[in-house]
């Protein structure tokens, strides 16, 4: 695979190593871009490989960086749902076509948008879903998307500021979540042969951007108000969905 790379596939894999970086400390409704750039850059089930590895090396960093804001009780509480969607997602994978799968996940995105704008136009904070239920289909939906394409961001941001937690908070909460699910999806991946030897070598020469991309994150998240961070993170999440729809 690394003989046969060409250079505006160089490029995409910097661009989308920086944009991990910062969507992982800074901006989390970015996740979904590099998902599709690498998509339409590389053969889809690799490219979901190579993408995991960097998730999971950016992963590493914001935890290092958040590792005293999470809300631990959010993150147990979804997690146990999550593994069900990831399990979800590997039997969905191996049987769907992935225009199929896009589709999906892009209609579960707009759906949770919607839902976002009513809950804020039109609920009251104390009617904010709280009932495990709601939990459930939130990491169903989690689950199933990180495991079919990494594309769990916008679903996991949508329940994060449903919650209306801090900036920090937020930002230290999904660190954590996704930390564990993206390791734990690791040797799935291996195992569906989504990652092989060449997409470690690639990731490796990505590190730098990385880095890079992460600490651009945090000085974005640094500042930017929490108004203009939840106005942000609403709007990449709706053009990432509209994108993976078409």
């Amino acid at each position: 695979m690394l003989g046969n790379i060409e250079l505006y596939q160089w490029i995409i894999l910097v661009v989308c190593a920086v944009l991990i970086g910062i969507n992982k400390t800074g901006i989390p409704g970015l996740g979904p871009l590099p998902v599709v750039l690498l998509a339409l850059s590389f053969p889809t089930a690799k490219s979901t490989g190579i993408q995991l590895i960097m998730l999971c090396m950016a992963d590493l960093m914001a935890i290092a960086y958040y590792r005293k804001k999470a809300n631990w009780n959010i993150i147990l509480k979804l997690i146990p749902f999550a593994l069900c969607g990831i399990a979800l997602g590997s039997f969905v994978m191996r049987r769907f076509s992935d225009g199929d799968l896009k589709i999906a996940i892009a209609v579960i995105i707009l759906v949770m948008v919607g839902l976002n704008f009513v809950r804020r136009k039109f609920l009251k904070p104390d009617t904010i879903p709280s009932h495990w239920i709601f939990s459930l289909l939130i990491g169903l939906a989690a689950g199933f998307s990180t495991q079919v394409a990494n594309a769990a961001g916008p679903v996991m941001a949508i329940y994060l500021l449903s919650m209306q937690l801090p900036k920090e908070e937020y930002l230290g909460t999904g660190a954590w979540y996704f930390m564990i699910l993206n390791h734990l999806k690791l040797p799935v991946f291996i195992w569906e042969g989504r990652i092989v030897l060449e997409s470690l070598f690639i990731d490796l020469c990505m590190i730098p951007f990385i880095v890079g991309g992460a600490f651009l994150g945090v000085l974005i998240a640094k500042k930017m108000s929490q108004e203009h961070f939840e106005f942000v993170v609403q709007l990449l999440i709706v053009i990432s969905a509209i994108k993976l729809l078409f």
